[in-house]
């Protein structure tokens, strides 16, 4: 059961720290007693089976919540703090969420009609109550849902049982485990998968340090107080570390005391792999997986990504090798799926999508990939995002990686863009470097001399900011939406691109 995992480290080392937040730590010993506390506070407040919501910034309440809400045989909702309160409430009223804790401005900005609890009296709420005595026992109940990112469409709810979640900790504490002496800092959003990488760490024993949200000054900070050794982090997470470490010899000192450096939730541009590579002396290691996977599934790891740096460049671009008891496969027509143990169950009151996801017994991924003859999984592109122009199929990763590479481009994301002739343009939507202009047909000219003609951009269109999730993921479903309420942004279609 997920709540044996801080049962079992609070038995083997009590005093251990186990996670590091808020200017506090708290030992194992005294996590699993506020975890029982939280389990009894949930049982006075619900009944077998009923959903549970948490939403705000990272704090301890949630790592409660995490182990507490399941052990109660309550079903723990992860929602979104970035999400409008539009949005937030249509997915707490088809979750049916009877409790809610969380940071006091989000409990007042979703106004929910059930019983609350804030982060900042959390304490205060679970310190009277006399810990839970008797825990759910079913390995196979649901213990998390987590609601999809919703690029596309409206999100849907994953459901992940406590089995599903331990079998993916198994997966990636064998494929990238972590060290006797690890302490891990963790900059995600707990609301998004990749807090089961807090729920690795405490299964090996090791402590968390937790960022209530992500910014390269405090990552530095936690890394120098609290003696960081490993972390993982977003494409754009990375960047701005970078651009704080080259700039301050200081923060390049600390940030080279960091021996792993994993990466996942989106594509590493190769270009910032290499630049971080020059900076900084971690190993560097990345997880394919989404939340459908309650975490990472496929794994390419330090000595593959030196190898790729050393000159194997090919390496940089798999996304690695399926984890120990993952199968990956290849469908007819060519996307990814995945069959092993951490599979979600299914999506929450949703049969028509958890049928689709889950045909033939495999997770249809919704990505397009390959499988090379030394059994590297390779991501081409999510099956939506495709371009075809002029019958011709782009993957926008590959472009996005060619531009990724040129002077001037901080961020970018290639889309498709209406066209009457050719069906869809590949429209390149670029966030340049502070200080730096973008001229579209120098970009192009460049462009074309590693990319075929019809792969090349016939537009460029020059953007501040990129849109993200909590993830870090660009939200190309925005952009989209965008460009289609004002094609004025697109410009002349440039007579350099392909198409």
């Amino acid at each position: 059961m997920l709540h044996d995992v801080v049962r079992r480290a609070a038995r083997a080392a009590p005093d251990s720290a186990a996670l590091v937040a808020g200017g506090r730590t708290i030992s194992f010993a005294e996590l699993e007693d506020r975890v029982l506390r939280a389990a009894a506070w949930v049982e006075a407040r619900s009944r077998p089976g009923d959903r549970v919501g948490v939403v705000g910034d990272n704090d301890p309440a949630w790592v409660d919540l995490y182990y507490g809400v399941p052990a109660a045989g309550r079903i723990l909702v992860f929602l979104n703090h970035r999400l409008a309160p539009v949005e937030l409430r249509s997915i707490a009223a088809r979750a049916g969420i009877g409790v809610l804790v969380g940071a006091a401005a989000q409990l007042d900005r979703l106004g929910l009609d059930v019983p609350v609890a804030a982060f900042e009296a959390w304490d205060d709420e679970i310190g009277p109550v006399r810990p839970a005595a008797s825990l759910a026992t079913d390995d196979t109940a649901p213990a998390w849902i987590i609601y999809t990112s919703g690029t596309t469409a409206r999100p849907k709810g994953a459901v992940l049982t406590h089995d599903a979640i331990l079998a993916a900790v198994a997966v990636t504490a064998g494929a990238r485990p972590a060290a006797d002496d690890d302490v891990y800092v963790f900059p995600f959003p707990l609301c998004h998968v990749a807090g089961y990488n807090l729920v690795h760490h405490h299964a090996r024993g090791r402590p968390v340090v937790l960022l209530s949200r992500f910014d390269a000054g405090a990552f530095i900070t936690a890394v120098a107080d609290h003696g960081g050794t490993s972390t993982s982090v977003a494409a754009t997470m990375l960047s701005s570390l970078l651009d704080l470490v080259e700039a301050d010899r200081d923060a390049r000192a600390v940030a080279q005391r960091m021996r792993t450096i994993a990466y996942g939730a989106a594509p590493m541009p190769t270009a910032t792999l290499r630049r971080a590579s020059r900076v900084l002396r971690a190993g560097f290691a990345q997880g394919y997986g989404m939340t459908e996977l309650a975490g990472n599934a496929v794994f390419l790891g330090p000595d593959e990504h030196r190898r790729g740096l050393a000159g194997e460049s090919w390496l940089l671009s798999a996304a690695g090798r399926p984890g120990p008891g993952v199968q990956v496969g290849i469908g007819d027509d060519g996307e990814i799926l995945v069959r092993s143990r951490q599979v979600m169950a299914g999506y929450w009151e949703d049969e028509a999508a958890t049928a689709e996801a889950l045909a033939g017994g495999w997770l249809h991924t919704g990505d397009v990939g390959r499988i090379d003859d030394h059994g590297y999984l390779y991501v081409v592109d999510r099956k939506k995002d495709v371009i075809v122009t002029g019958g011709e199929n782009v993957s926008s990763l590959e472009v996005e990686q060619v531009l990724a590479a040129l002077p001037g481009v901080r961020a970018v994301a290639v889309v498709g863009v209406p066209d009457p002739r050719w069906g869809e343009n590949v429209c390149a939507v670029i966030a340049p470097t502070p200080g730096a202009g973008i001229d579209a047909e120098t970009l192009v000219a460049a462009a074309r001399v590693e990319l075929a003609g019809f792969k090349v951009p016939r537009h460029i269109v020059v953007v501040d900011e990129l849109p993200t999730n909590a993830s870090g993921k660009i939200v190309k479903a925005e952009l989209r939406h965008r460009l289609a309420a004002d094609p004025s942004l697109l410009g002349a279609r440039l007579s350099g691109g392909g198409g």
